[in-house]
Formats: C-alpha cells, structure tokens, sequence
C-alpha cells in the first residue's frame, strides 16, 4: 500500500527508485493554483504586507546573514560567539547584526558587558532553513544556475 499524505486523501507519489516521496514529493504534488476562483494570492494581500515581506526578505539574503540565523537558531548567541563560530571579522558580524536588528529579524538585550541576540521568532529560522534546503536538493537557482525548461 503505497505510503498516505498528511491530509489522509492522497497517496504520496514515489520517486524514481521506488520510495515514497515524502515532503519533497508532496510539495511537488500539492496545487499551488489560487484557492478562490479569480483572485490571485498576492492579489488577497495589502501592498503593504508585501512591501514589508519583501524589506524581510532582502534583510536576510546576504551568506553571512543567512548564517547568523542558523546560528542563533540554535540559541542566544552574543557578537563574539558568532566571530568565533563564522570567522567574520567582528565588524562585518557587527554590521549584519544591525540590518537583522532593523528588519525585526533579531533582538538584543544586554546582559552586563555583553550583548545577547536571539531570533525574534521561529519563522524566521523556517524561511532560512527552507531556502538552505531547497538549494542543497538541486533547487531551481542553484548557484547562479537557471534550469532550462524540457
């Protein structure tokens, strides 16, 4: 019996090789059409909203932005945590911090002579994870690289 989808109404289509899809194969398989006929998705949202999920957006794609996110995905992390375990200058880190600080991607909050950053919430770390992740299985931009169509 071939493997069910989360919704329980659909199976999950298999790979090449045999094995269930999984997430990957239901995200191929999901209908991304509009749920409502005639109105498309960006058309649901208020300018705004989109102007702003695109001011987030640019915030986080820099590598050494994407990476402090990952970093503080695991936990606080201050400034010198973060030179140590990227080996970026503390500057360059410094600077990142406060474009992530300024887009309402990180907070920091003093503790005597140190200042700790985490995330301001968890879909953030998602949306890094996501691309990071689509990019590692042979995503359509990889590197630079634009797949043509058959």
């Amino acid at each position: 019996m071939p493997p069910v989808s989360p919704d329980a109404a659909t199976p999950v289509p298999e790979r090449p090789d045999g094995r269930a899809g999984g997430v990957t194969a239901l995200a191929d398989a999901h209908d991304h059409a509009p749920r409502e006929l005639g109105t498309s998705t960006a058309a649901r949202h208020a300018a705004g909203t989109l102007t702003s999920a695109g001011d987030l957006l640019r915030a986080l794609a820099a590598p050494v932005r994407i990476a402090i996110v990952l970093q503080l995905r695991e936990g606080e992390r201050c400034v010198h945590e973060l030179v140590d375990a990227l080996a970026v200058a503390q500057p360059l880190i410094s600077q990142h911090l406060r474009v992530l600080k300024s887009a309402g991607v990180v907070h920091g909050e003093r503790h005597g002579r140190e200042v700790m950053y985490r995330l301001v919430d968890e879909h953030l770390a998602h949306i890094v994870v996501d691309a990071v992740t689509h990019v590692e299985e042979g995503g359509s931009a990889v590197r630079g690289e634009h797949r043509e169509e058959a």
